[in-house]
């Protein structure tokens, strides 16, 4: 009786495992798509957000501006490290100008150019070191891209952790619904059902104006049998 037992916790742990990784390289696309979210917000909240600051800033402000060009045309080796003609790089504007509002967003930036090149853990260093700004776009965006910074490096426990405080950080359809659904589908992976349906049930009480809930209910039932 014993021997079955252990065979059949066996069998239950190898069907998780394979659900954890099926869950990753399905979606692993779909993570990616979420950054590039991100990217279009981050894009827009810097071209129409004035600082009003010292030269310092305005410089880094300039220099910010030639590597959102590059990042655009997704150009990434020249955005993060230079172009040899004046332009330094992300990495060396979030080094140099770091203590200004550009060099902070360069940290994120340069965070995403490795994310788009599948260097995850250099995109967590960078993203983690980036400074919230108390705004509901741009940061709760930012804590989401490294919540699926965590997810592709299989750091399943944190990627839902910062999905989750992204989507309450954000509290927005745009952006809440997407991250917790990423979330949702993670505690699938895991096999934790009632989690996952925490998560689609707040799109389904809270976010009724966001594209997924227009598909909700095929989460929740889904989670429910």
């Amino acid at each position: 009786m014993t021997d079955k037992k252990t065979k059949e916790n066996v069998a239950n742990d190898g069907n998780k495992l394979d659900a954890q990784e099926t869950i990753i390289n399905k979606y692993k696309k779909q993570f990616l798509y979420g950054l590039v979210a991100v990217i279009v917000v981050v894009g827009g909240y810097f071209l129409y957000h004035n600082y009003v600051t010292l030269p310092h800033e305005r410089e880094a402000e300039e220099l910010l501006y030639k590597g959102q060009d590059y990042f655009t045309t997704d150009d990434y080796e020249k955005a993060l490290n230079g172009d040899g003609q004046g332009y330094p790089g992300f990495v060396v504007i979030a080094d140099e100008y770091g203590n200004t509002p550009s060099g902070n967003l360069a940290k994120l930036y340069a965070g995403l150019c490795y994310a788009k090149q599948d260097k995850f853990q250099e995109a967590v260093t960078y993203i983690e070191d980036f400074d919230q700004c108390g705004d509901q776009m741009i940061s709760p965006a930012a804590m989401g891209a490294l919540g699926n910074c965590y997810a592709n490096l299989d750091r399943l426990d944190d990627a839902v952790k910062t999905l989750e405080k992204a989507a309450k950080l954000a509290d927005n359809n745009s952006l809440s619904p997407l991250f917790l659904i990423q979330a949702g589908e993670i505690y699938e992976s895991q096999g934790k059902k009632d989690d996952a349906l925490k998560c689609y049930k707040q799109i389904k009480d809270k976010y009724v104006g966001s594209m997924q809930y227009a598909d909700i209910d095929k989460y929740i039932e889904r989670v429910s049998r």
